[in-house]
């Protein structure tokens, strides 16, 4: 009897828990990506807006550790724009002659430098928080492109009822709806070179196409060969029932 009674206590606090989760569901954002799909690309504009949104608001406080510079030709720069780009940089190299750690200017050979040395230093500088890397943002979020542009566009006033932690703010989206990290993007948060209006839509848009690039950045090149190598058994199938019925068309 006392087996039923848990068994039954079990059931409603998984059917309370069940329910509560139901309730702090949230709806992800709708948006449409020219890179879903099997034929989906990327729009180089798009990831070059992209790349100018993370290094002027995001590179400040997260990384991209997966990146190098001289990835940045897949976006459509020439080898003299990457180099200017990586140039921008400052990277820590040596030791010299002198036996001296030294700065120097980037080169496309280097992977974008990260904002701080190490965790530590990241959460002294966010109190507390670590930024996550976010070569593999996308890829790491159930959601992907979708849950990344719900969490830029997301921040709205809290509900009256509901208490926020210090240095906290409320999001439509994040679980739990309280975010260390204040709204990174707003409108005009970026003169476009490109001459494009930047709306906070706009540079989410654009900063969730490259962070998607960033986590995979042969995307195209393996939608490609997947499209060539099913071309391909098509074709080989298609032949070698042609020939089984040819050698076996007069046996009966």
């Amino acid at each position: 009897m006392r087996r039923i009674v848990l068994a039954l206590a079990g059931v409603a606090a998984l059917t309370v828990g069940t329910a509560r989760a139901a309730d702090e569901a949230v709806a992800l954002p709708n948006e449409h990506w020219s890179f879903e799909g099997i034929f989906g690309t990327y729009d180089r504009a798009e990831l070059q807006r992209g790349l100018q949104i993370y290094q002027e608001v995001c590179s400040v406080c997260h990384a991209v550790q997966h990146l190098y510079y001289r990835d940045l030709t897949a976006l459509g720069f020439s080898e003299e724009e990457v180099k200017a780009i990586a140039s921008q940089a400052k990277v820590t190299d040596g030791p010299n002659d002198a036996g001296e750690m030294f700065e120097r200017p980037g080169r496309p050979s280097d992977p974008f430098v990260r904002p701080f040395p190490n965790e530590k230093a990241a959460r002294a500088a966010n109190n507390g928080a670590h930024p996550p890397d976010l070569s593999l943002i996308v890829k790491a979020r159930e959601g992907g492109p979708q849950y990344v542009f719900g969490i830029l566009t997301g921040y709205k006033d809290p509900p009256p009822d509901m208490k926020m932690g210090n240095g906290m703010r409320y999001n439509t989206v994040f679980p739990g709806h309280q975010i260390a990290m204040p709204p990174p993007l707003a409108d005009d948060s970026v003169q476009y070179s490109d001459g494009t209006k930047a709306t906070l839509s706009q540079e989410a848009r654009d900063v969730v196409a490259f962070l998607d690039w960033a986590s995979e950045p042969t995307m195209e090149t393996r939608k490609r060969t997947g499209f060539k190598v099913i071309l391909f058994l098509l074709v080989t199938a298609g032949v070698l029932y042609t020939v089984k019925r040819k050698i076996w068309a007069s046996i009966h």
